[in-house]
């Protein structure tokens, strides 16, 4: 399966290979990044989805191959540059201890500092508006240490839309959040593609999360692409077992008629459970 947009693309990666020592991770992959969707990146641990992600945002360079943005090889930008056109929450963010939300997202506008003009009139609309989207206004003054986790994601994203660029990469935006948490961070992520027309790219594990909130879904294993297309042409049973090693059944979600991956248990598929095996004496 290699559906693969290609109209509207400003980020691309084309046949990159890349890696943190001499054994590739990601291996002469090309993946175009359709303008205006929601593009999620899944696959089994260490498949290489976040060095992916990393590469794509310019923190890692690749061995071979190139990133194009806008056109062009993205190495070529300077970093600020880079800033001003694509926006990156890594995993686990830190910040220093007491940094106020406020302060936070007012980060997001260095990309658009210049020595001779710093803070304006438009930082403060476009902070403020950012506060206001991800309902984080209320939060302002307050230790970003003394939120909850779903407060303290939504104000991390508050920050990378302050930066105010078309192009969001977000990395895992839902690990560590229980459930409830989770849905609050993605229908914001929905929010900012369907109100604020951003080209969302991120990395999730929960498939069926993947398969509720994205409009093309990219499988990854061992570093390259396995599948490419919208989430009920890639979930399927014989993907998931070959990708993931994954016995499932694929359903429709009665609510939304979008896959719904039921992993197969030895309990329910009748095989012998393994603590059957585990001696008693």
């Amino acid at each position: 399966m290699t559906t693969n947009p290609t109209q509207g693309t400003r980020l691309r990666a084309e046949s990159v290979t890349v890696g943190y020592g001499e054994e590739p991770i990601v291996r002469n992959l090309t993946l175009a990044i359709p303008d205006g969707r929601v593009t999620t990146i899944v696959g089994p641990n260490g498949c290489g989805k976040s060095t992916l992600l990393r590469t794509m945002a310019r923190l890692l360079t690749p061995t071979s191959g190139s990133v194009l943005l806008d056109g062009g090889p993205m190495h070529d930008l300077a970093t600020k540059e880079v800033a001003r056109r694509l926006a990156l929450l890594p995993q686990s963010p830190v910040a220093p201890d007491g940094l106020l939300v406020r302060d936070l997202v007012a980060r997001g506008r260095h990309p658009h500092q210049r020595w001779f003009s710093q803070w304006s009139r438009h930082d403060e609309e476009v902070v403020t508006a950012a506060l206001t989207m991800t309902d984080t206004a209320h939060l302002g003054e307050r230790p970003l240490e003394k939120l909850s986790g779903g407060q303290r994601q939504r104000a991390w994203i508050a920050m990378t839309l302050a930066q105010d660029t078309d192009l969001v990469l977000l990395d895992e935006p839902t690990t560590y959040l229980d459930l409830a948490h989770q849905i609050e961070v993605l229908d914001l992520v929905t929010r900012l593609n369907r109100e604020r027309q951003r080209t969302i790219v991120m990395v999730l594990h929960d498939l069926n999360l993947a398969a509720r909130y994205s409009d093309l879904i990219v499988a990854m294993k061992d570093g390259t692409i396995a599948a490419t297309g919208a989430p009920a042409e890639v979930f399927t049973p014989r993907l998931l077992d070959d990708t993931f090693g994954l016995s499932a059944d694929v359903v429709p979600d009665p609510r939304t008629g979008l896959p719904l991956v039921i992993p197969i248990s030895h309990r329910s598929s009748g095989l012998p459970d393994a603590r059957s095996h585990v001696s008693h004496s």
